[in-house]
């Protein structure tokens, strides 16, 4: 049976902290809708009704244009492991990125990731725990290196232009605000 919260409780932050993977969904006024898996250690519970996640260079750059367009966003997190359960996170997001002020401050909340591109902060109005049962059981072997490994690879010149390149518009052509050296991109 569904349940309804408006802050995160602490069995619930026990539970999200020892999730390793969560999924975040965006969607901009318009277009296609995006929902991405996470994982790293990119997640922090700052209060009961606020979070910050780092968001690492990849393939698309989605959420951030989808919440330039329309700031809301859902965080999920499931239990592929024990008890059954569903925690989403329903909420405002913004987004702070390299050179902005503030990201000194957001950034150090994490371990230093090559490629980090946004921390987005999420203000949480809704929080909403449900069954898993119909979730499988996975178990847990470890997270992949290869996030690191390909930015390493890439240098920081290479994830720049990489940044430019893949980063810069949604997948509908809308703007991500991109910023680099200080400049929207």
């Amino acid at each position: 049976m569904a349940q309804r919260y408006d802050h995160i409780t602490d069995r619930i932050q026990r539970f999200i902290e020892a999730q390793h993977m969560f999924f975040v969904a965006t969607a901009a006024r318009t277009g296609r809708v995006n929902v991405s898996p996470k994982g790293l250690d990119t997640l922090r519970i700052l209060e009961p009704n606020r979070v910050a996640w780092l968001n690492l260079t990849g393939s698309g750059n989605e959420t951030a244009a989808h919440i330039l367009d329309v700031p809301r966003m859902t965080l999920m997190f499931c239990a592929f492991e024990g008890n059954p359960w569903i925690v989403r996170l329903f909420g405002t997001a913004s987004m702070v990125q390299p050179g902005e002020d503030g990201w000194d401050e957001v950034a150090g909340l994490f371990p230093p990731q090559r490629g980090s591109r946004q921390v987005y902060l999420l203000d949480i109005d809704l929080v909403l725990t449900s069954c898993g049962f119909g979730v499988p059981l996975y178990s847990y072997d470890g997270q992949r290196d290869l996030m690191d490994a390909w930015a390493t690879k890439k240098g920081d010149d290479g994830l720049l232009a990489y940044q430019r390149e893949f980063n810069a518009a949604s997948l509908d052509g809308l703007p991500t605000g991109l910023v680099q050296d200080g400049r929207h991109v």
